[in-house]
């Protein structure tokens, strides 16, 4: 269960001149609209937690808001999944900081990520249903099948609670600092494009068993790489398994670098703490040729699997 604390409570806090880690982790465009005093602005897609635990002194929350309460959610999980547990999401977000009376800072007005998303979804639903309808051999097929494409992947966004198309957009030009609202229309045309491309590129958890995972390894046939953090490899790591954090893949390993640790005529099954940052890892890694397959259940569940366990270095 993610603590929370609701924007009343935070502005206690602040009034009592407690030291506050407030982190935003919208995109630099909707922070440069409105963001609570004092906020600092971390994406959530650019978000590292080994970067946030070295910062914030020990014992002090770490405070995460965004525009409702979403994606401060989405930050607490990647911090707890990473050994950090001492974070809050701020209920309501930013909206709710400043209905309730919280110090904003404002700046240039931006279209909402969310609404990006509405808007990318509904046109391609409405470009794909036009095709379907009105479009000869094969076009209508292509029309309809690019409607239902769109329609499961907004039935897949709910049920998990993740959108690659949101993902997309937030890294796209405009919705960094200094985009303008001059080339938004442009842009949102690029992002539509994209967004289609996006759920077909995004990397999935592989439906290899955890006994095909373990044959394979012991035999030779496989790797099994962590992707976690030092840190987290010390305090315990399936023995004979290698270590890729995925904070040095995001910073971007030479192929040289990657060859010395990754074969490339057999599967590398990935996984981290809970079966996240392994997703990541397998886009990076997938881009580059290699036959990844990330694990869905992670460290506690390959121990309790019977996965042999080490220590230290």
């Amino acid at each position: 269960m993610i603590a929370t604390i609701s924007p009343s409570h935070l502005a206690d806090l602040r009034r009592r001149g407690d030291s506050v880690t407030l982190i935003d982790v919208r995109t630099p465009a909707e922070f440069g609209e409105v963001h609570v005093d004092g906020a600092r602005n971390l994406p959530l897609d650019r978000l590292d937690p080994k970067q946030l635990s070295a910062e914030v002194i020990e014992g002090t929350p770490i405070y995460f808001v965004c525009k409702s309460g979403g994606r401060s959610q989405k930050a607490c999980e990647k911090l707890i999944a990473a050994g950090i547990s001492n974070v809050v999401s701020v209920e309501g977000g930013t909206a709710a900081c400043e209905a309730a009376g919280v110090p904003v800072v404002r700046g240039r007005k931006v279209m909402s990520l969310e609404r990006q998303v509405r808007i990318c979804a509904g046109a391609i639903v409405a470009l794909g249903a036009a095709l379907g309808a009105f479009a000869p051999a094969p076009w209508n097929m292509v029309g309809i099948g690019l409607a239902g494409f769109i329609g499961a992947g907004l039935v897949f966004a709910g049920i998990t609670d993740t959108c690659g198309m949101a993902m997309v957009i937030a890294r796209m030009p405009w919705n960094q600092a200094g985009g303008t609202g001059a080339r938004c229309t442009t842009a949102l045309v690029a992002a539509i494009a994209l967004s289609v491309a996006a759920p077909a590129m995004a990397a999935e958890h592989t439906k290899d068993s955890l006994d095909t995972v373990k044959a394979a390894v012991a035999a030779k046939q496989a790797v099994l790489i962590d992707v976690r953090e030092p840190e987290e490899w010390e305090q315990g790591h399936v023995a004979g398994a290698g270590l890729l954090p995925l904070s040095e893949l995001e910073n971007g390993l030479p192929p040289a670098e990657l060859a010395k640790i990754l074969p490339r005529d057999k599967p590398i099954y990935l996984h981290c703490f809970a079966g996240g940052r392994c997703l990541d890892a397998a886009d990076i890694l997938a881009r580059q040729g290699f036959d990844v397959r990330p694990l869905k259940p992670g460290y506690p569940a390959l121990v309790k699997a019977g996965f042999p366990t080490a220590k230290g270095r």
